[in-house]
């Protein structure tokens, strides 16, 4: 039997089971962490009074974390943006999200902004500064769907949405991402994956 083809870090490239069974698991769970995220969005915004309108993007971050999280942890090209779709199908399909197919869209752009951070990076990089990136693609790309779906450009706000949602998607769904992904590694749970492999090997 001839062994599977190596990927562009010298691993190989195609998806094991186990990898496709964590795909659908992370989408699963972070299906319903972003329901919870919609249910605090909707409390945050009348904490916020006037400037409620801007909660959706203090809190965006937290929608982009299932991506970095994805691709961390099974170092497959894909595996950000794949992750993404499948949390945003549990929220359409079973939680019933009053966004609609709109938001499997929207899920696959910030999906592939997050992604393309570690894809500049050719996979091989790791660290702070690219979870960071990430989080800052994935917010910043996203941005420009919802403000043509939303009719926000021309507003006096344009750029503080913008700004204030880049700077959630760094913290939130950057930063955090990492944080998170370290305490898995900590555990020993995703040791049988990439990430432990990758660690064994440093």
């Amino acid at each position: 039997m001839s062994s599977p083809a190596p990927g562009i870090d010298g691993r190989r490239t195609t998806w094991a089971m186990k990898d496709l069974v964590l795909m659908v698991v992370l989408g699963v769970v972070f299906g319903f962490v972003y329901w919870a995220l919609v249910q605090a969005w909707n409390g945050l915004a009348v904490l916020m009074g006037p400037a409620g309108d801007l909660a959706q993007h203090v809190l965006l971050g937290g929608w982009l974390l299932v991506a970095p999280i994805a691709l961390a942890i099974t170092r497959r090209p894909g595996a950000g943006v794949l992750a993404e779709i499948l949390a945003s199908v549990i929220e359409v399909v079973f939680l019933g999200s009053p966004v609609g197919p709109t938001l499997v869209l929207a899920a696959t752009i910030q999906g592939a902004g997050s992604e393309l951070a570690f894809a500049l990076t050719r996979y091989r990089r790791w660290g702070w500064t690219v979870f960071a990136l990430s989080g800052l693609l994935g917010a910043g790309l996203v941005f420009f769907f919802s403000a043509f779906r939303s009719g926000w450009y021309g507003q006096d706000i344009f750029l503080l949405r913008l700004m204030v949602q880049c700077v959630s998607g760094v913290v939130l769904g950057g930063l955090l991402a990492k944080v998170l992904v370290d305490a898995l590694v900590r555990t020993g749970v995703v040791d049988n994956f990439a990430v432990g492999q990758a660690r064994e090997e440093s």
